[in-house]
């Protein structure tokens, strides 16, 4: 587990260590959706007007129906710009595809009619930045969170957690994870829910993107398996 000023950094995330190994290679992953990705419309120009703490604390507010209750969020933490809200998204892709835009740290999911419901999002920090096309391979509920082996050698600390660490409130993976495949094979991706409301809108993983929880598990409930996932270049 990474912790940059208390911000966990999820294990499973570590891909970027694993590109050249074969399980990803990033030169490929970005020549092989190049096309694909001229094709998608970068706008992303809200529908409406702000919205004001008092309606962002009711959208974050506490989910006690949970298997672990969750708390209501901080929203005066977050920029509100990266309040969930509906957005005008000219682009090509089907509804119900996932469009991660990490240069401006929001998550696009297509609604079709040229709208999307935008989140925000914190991204990969430098160094661990990625671009190109994935699918959603398997979803999980408050799931176990295991370190790679390279983030344990970076950092002993994690290898406590070799085994497995339970789903939780304190898990890193958080509520929620949408598990990043491609080829069939699991690219040490994720996009997963964090409680930390101020790691929103900056680079704090190894390359996985996380959501606030009441953002993600909005969009896990619309996202089944096989569902295409499109990382925009940064």
């Amino acid at each position: 587990m990474i912790m940059d000023g208390g911000i966990a950094d999820t294990g499973e995330m570590d891909g970027a260590a694993r590109l050249g190994s074969g399980l990803l290679n990033r030169r490929s992953f970005l020549v092989g959706s190049a096309v694909s990705l001229g094709a998608l419309g970068l706008a992303g120009c809200a529908t409406s007007g702000g919205m004001s703490q008092a309606e962002a604390a009711r959208l974050y507010g506490a989910m006690p129906e949970e298997k672990f209750p969750i708390p209501a969020v901080d929203v005066t933490k977050i920029d509100p710009k990266y309040y969930r809200r509906t957005v005008r998204y000219d682009t090509k892709e089907a509804a119900g595809t996932i469009i991660i835009d990490p240069g401006h740290y929001y998550v696009y999911r297509i609604e079709g009619d040229g709208n999307a419901t935008r989140y925000g999002a914190n991204v990969g920090r430098k160094g661990f930045l990625w671009s190109g096309e994935a699918y959603v391979g398997r979803k999980a509920e408050w799931a176990t969170w295991t370190p790679p082996k390279e983030m344990i050698a970076r950092q002993p600390e994690a290898g406590k957690y070799a085994g497995g660490m339970p789903g939780g409130l304190d898990n890193p993976l958080g509520a929620r994870t949408l598990y990043l495949y491609q080829n069939g094979k699991y690219t040490l991706y994720t996009i997963y829910s964090t409680r930390i409301a101020q790691s929103i809108g900056t680079g704090v993983s190894s390359g996985c993107t996380g959501l606030l929880t009441q953002d993600m598990i909005h969009l896990y409930t619309q996202t089944p398996v096989g569902t295409k996932v499109v990382v925009l270049p940064a």
